[in-house]
């Protein structure tokens, strides 16, 4: 539902009266079917976005066509676009999906550069042996600083198979 108000005045008395049967009546009906006409081309979005620029357009439409009527339109104005509740709870419902979708493909996102990242730390960890030792070394560190009270202290099969073997 929109509002609107069309501001006119009679410039030729004589005119509204012999071109128009009502010319108050007239004006009015040809205000709303004007107004029915151009939101009928628009979407809702563009009827939220572009008040003015419509009202502009109503202004020289509704102007063309009355001032034969001997009627000047002073101003159009679309004062409030009134929307059901169950169009503003689906329009929620979409902007609601559209920004969930965003953060998914922001995630997704992150989730790709954390992965290049950590192939790039095991290509340079497989290079030297020993940076993959101080890593290791450095997160049981971290445990121990916790204050843990039990140390997983994992130790390579290759080491244990040379001792089962003596």
């Amino acid at each position: 539902m929109v509002d609107g108000v069309v501001y006119y005045r009679v410039f030729d008395p004589t005119m509204s009266i012999t071109k128009v049967e009502d010319a108050n009546l007239a004006t009015q009906m040809l205000a709303q079917t004007t107004l029915r006409n151009m939101l009928g081309t628009k979407s809702l979005a563009d009827i939220l976005r572009d008040r003015e620029e419509m009202a502009e357009q109503m202004e020289e439409v509704l102007y063309s066509a009355s001032k034969n009527w001997g009627i000047k339109l002073e101003r159009v104005e679309l004062k409030d676009v009134k929307l059901p509740q169950t169009l503003q709870r689906a329009m929620a419902a979409e902007a609601e999906a559209t920004r969930e979708a965003r953060a998914k493909v922001i995630a997704a996102e992150g989730e790709m550069k954390a992965s290049c990242a950590l192939k790039e730390a095991a290509d340079v960890m497989s290079e030297s042996p020993a940076a993959l030792q101080l890593r290791y070394l450095q997160t049981l560190a971290e445990i121990a600083t916790e204050r843990n009270s039990t140390v997983v202290f994992p130790i390579p099969m290759d080491l244990i198979t040379s001792f089962m073997r003596k």
